[in-house]
């Protein structure tokens, strides 16, 4: 008898808990309260070698120090971006799996080459930005850009400009240059900004219009030459060379890319807080802020809302870019 009372009352005691202390039970809070309990992706859209696999991995390593869990980073190349980007955006919104966001989610999608838009994922933070930067082979007959845009003009064509995929950033800048100078350029794809550099080295294509920190270790050695910087003002990774502007007179829109991490959209609030605080704090680190300058890769740090208002304003202009340059697929 005794035994069915102490039973009774204990019962009622839990009751009265459960009622009066909405987190017990509450297995959305509790599954939370210990992230990360196992390794985090982070997916990388591109082939190994180019800046974004660069930049992703150095903020990896540099976030784990704030992390109880290591970043494991994986590259899932295909379709310019977009196979990478499915893979992400599709991924459990449980935050195991980061993506390394690139412009080329606000390009594919108006090419009909990508069915989602940077609104499936929650921004956590960018890291960078960096314009575009017109190189050739050190051996190559310009000396100048004045002499490539010159050669371009004559030669209609002929000049092979190696991309990041068709509807890359790459290829979009190169695109908007050749309406902007009056040119034609013959495009080849490559599944990556790495791929296409080597293409160039190799001598398979012409000319890169990659960033800075794609192209800096090669001129730094004498293999490349950079011509001119597609952006309003000078890189500070190749201070030397000037503005497409200043170098040729050309000026009109500036085509760079940016950088940054999201997870799926539906991903908890405090899960994503919780990565923000470890990959903001990555980019605070000494070790990647010293990575970043040595390779010519643009430093520049914005919290969700910045990311959020940098992909919507890209995502806008290219809705207007992209018909107007008649690579519009839709």
């Amino acid at each position: 008898m005794a035994g069915w009372w102490i039973a009774a009352l204990s019962a009622g005691i839990l009751a009265i808990f459960f009622i009066w202390n909405p987190l017990a039970g509450d297995t959305t809070r509790s599954g939370t309260a210990d992230f990360p309990n196992k390794p985090i992706t982070l997916i990388v859209p591109y082939a190994a070698g180019g800046g974004t696999d660069a930049t992703a991995r150095a903020l990896a390593k540099a976030a784990e120090k704030h992390m109880s869990q290591p970043i494991v980073v994986v590259n899932r190349t295909g379709g310019g971006g977009s196979i990478g980007l499915m893979e992400g955006a599709n991924a459990k919104a449980d935050g195991y799996t980061v993506t390394y966001l690139v412009a080329e989610l606000t390009t594919l999608p108006h090419l009909g080459l990508l069915p989602i838009t940077y609104e499936s994922f929650k921004p956590i933070v960018q890291t960078n930005l960096d314009p575009s930067a017109i190189t050739v082979r050190a051996e190559a007959p310009w000396q100048t850009a004045e002499e490539f845009m010159a050669y371009a003009k004559e030669n209609p064509g002929k000049v092979r400009m190696g991309n990041a995929g068709t509807g890359s950033i790459w290829h979009l800048a190169a695109a908007t240059l050749e309406k902007e100078a009056d040119v034609s350029f013959s495009h080849i794809p490559f599944e990556g900004a790495g791929p296409a550099v080597q293409a160039l080295i190799s001598g398979f294509v012409d000319a890169v219009p990659v960033s800075p920190a794609e192209v800096k270790a090669y001129v730094d050695q004498g293999q490349l030459r950079t011509l001119a910087i597609n952006a309003d003002t000078k890189s500070e990774a190749l201070p030397d060379v000037g503005t497409l502007k200043e170098e040729t007179g050309i000026e009109g829109n500036f085509i760079g890319t940016w950088r940054g991490l999201g997870v799926p959209k539906d991903t908890p609030d405090d899960i994503t807080e919780r990565l923000a605080e470890a990959f903001i704090k990555g980019t605070e680190e000494k070790e990647f802020r010293d990575y970043m300058e040595a390779n010519g890769l643009g430093l520049h740090v914005e919290d969700d809302k910045g990311f959020r208002r940098q992909m919507k304003e890209s995502h806008d202009l290219f809705a207007e870019l992209i018909p107007e340059l008649g690579l519009s697929r839709q």
